[in-house]
């Protein structure tokens, strides 16, 4: 073979290897643009469902919030008309004081003879007192005769008396209030007890 010849076939070599390379690149760009369409749509759906997701912990940390407020709003409330329901408490406990002389020295007067007038006026003005009070929620609590109970008495003598159930109130030394529906003053009163002797024997008789 010449030397020409050769020369001539190398440059066919050369001429057909760019040729070849043309030829591939148009299929492995045709499989990545397949693959990019295949997978868009998947994506797309991935991408939906986690903002779905995020949506939903967003509603559920409202829905937590707004009604952590709407018990924070109850609470605020119940609490503003306890207030305005109990404002004149104290005023209130201050006047049983008052309360308490008028009551005795209306009973002195009854007791007494030559101050029928004088206990007729203290009558009169204990009962306005009484009735203005009663007007802003206050009650007198009823202790003799009852059972004694510790929220509601305070118990400063305890007397045998075999003749009485056990723990009744035989004897009330200073009356006990109620403020609309809360106890401001207990009762201050002596209760009954049973002696040893006949404690022993119901004891006995139980058994």
């Amino acid at each position: 073979m010449s030397h020409e010849n050769m020369d001539s076939f190398d440059e066919e070599e050369e001429e057909t290897q760019p040729g070849e390379k043309n030829i591939e690149e148009p299929s492995v760009q045709s499989a990545e643009t397949a693959g990019a369409e295949t997978e868009g749509p998947v994506g797309e759906q991935g991408a939906l469902q986690l903002a779905e997701q995020k949506a939903k912990e967003n509603y559920d940390k409202f829905l937590r919030v707004y009604a952590e407020f709407e018990n924070y709003k109850k609470r605020m409330d119940k609490e503003k008309s306890e207030f305005i329901k109990y404002a004149n408490e104290g005023m209130i406990k201050d006047l049983l004081v008052v309360l308490d002389n008028l009551e005795r020295a209306a009973e002195q007067a009854r007791n007494d003879e030559q101050a029928k007038g004088i206990a007729l006026g203290v009558e009169m003005v204990l009962k306005l007192f009484k009735d203005i009070l009663e007007k802003h929620g206050l009650r007198e609590m009823k202790a003799m005769g009852e059972h004694f109970d510790p929220r509601l008495h305070d118990a400063v003598i305890h007397e045998v008396v075999d003749d009485r159930e056990e723990n009744m109130v035989i004897e009330e030394f200073q009356k006990g209030y109620v403020l609309k529906d809360r106890l401001i003053r207990p009762a201050m009163v002596k209760v009954s007890k049973r002696s040893n002797k006949n404690a022993e024997s119901g004891m006995n008789g139980e058994e």
